[in-house]
């Protein structure tokens, strides 16, 4: 791995654990066990240096999420797959978790990868929805966009709950509590 992609890796891990101010030039060093002037050498400074970390934490969200939604299945097989796809549920998402970092969201720079992350996510499980809807597998009434934020308000909320209580049950009961209420309505035949 190159110097540059160690300092990226080493400060996605930082901004991950501590928040943008935590992470330190020189912790970033020390963890990617790199000289002093490295940092300098490939990016002008933190800012640009936390800017490529952002970026690439959105896009390797992006690149998991679509490796599930993608996959084959009925749009609830596929939005279910994504509700209980493995993730370190008590460490936090790590680009929700730059959503309550205050100096990523003052910086209109750093924040806008994590918007278009979740504007995608957003946009992509509502055409999920869409495509259940046509299909007859959704209720015809549902609002894509509408379920698709309560989709994601649901495994962002479900990390801070099971942070809080030290325990990865309260994202699990949120994704149950979901998937129930999108749980396919079976139809009745006609006696």
């Amino acid at each position: 791995m190159s110097t540059s992609d160690r300092l990226i890796e080493s400060t996605r891990e930082l901004l991950w654990e501590r928040g943008y101010v935590g992470t330190s030039p020189k912790a970033i060093l020390e963890r990617a066990g790199a000289g002093q002037g490295s940092m300098y050498h490939h990016f002008k400074g933190k800012p640009d240096l936390a800017l490529a970390a952002i970026r690439r934490t959105a896009e390797e969200m992006r690149a998991t999420a679509a490796g599930v939604l993608d996959e084959s299945g009925t749009p609830y097989e596929r939005i279910e797959a994504y509700l209980r796809r493995e993730r370190d549920v008590l460490r936090g998402c790590p680009v929700g978790r730059l959503t309550m970092d205050p100096d990523v969201i003052a910086s209109d720079e750093l924040r806008a990868p994590v918007d278009e992350t979740l504007d995608w996510l957003r946009e992509r499980l509502a055409g999920i929805v869409e495509e259940g809807k046509e299909q007859g597998q959704f209720a015809a009434g549902l609002d894509g966009e509408s379920i698709a934020a309560a989709i994601v308000a649901t495994v962002q909320g479900g990390y801070v709950l099971a942070r809080a209580s030290g325990s990865p049950a309260a994202f699990d009961a949120g994704v149950r509590g979901l998937l129930s209420l999108l749980a396919p309505r079976e139809t009745t035949r006609a006696s």
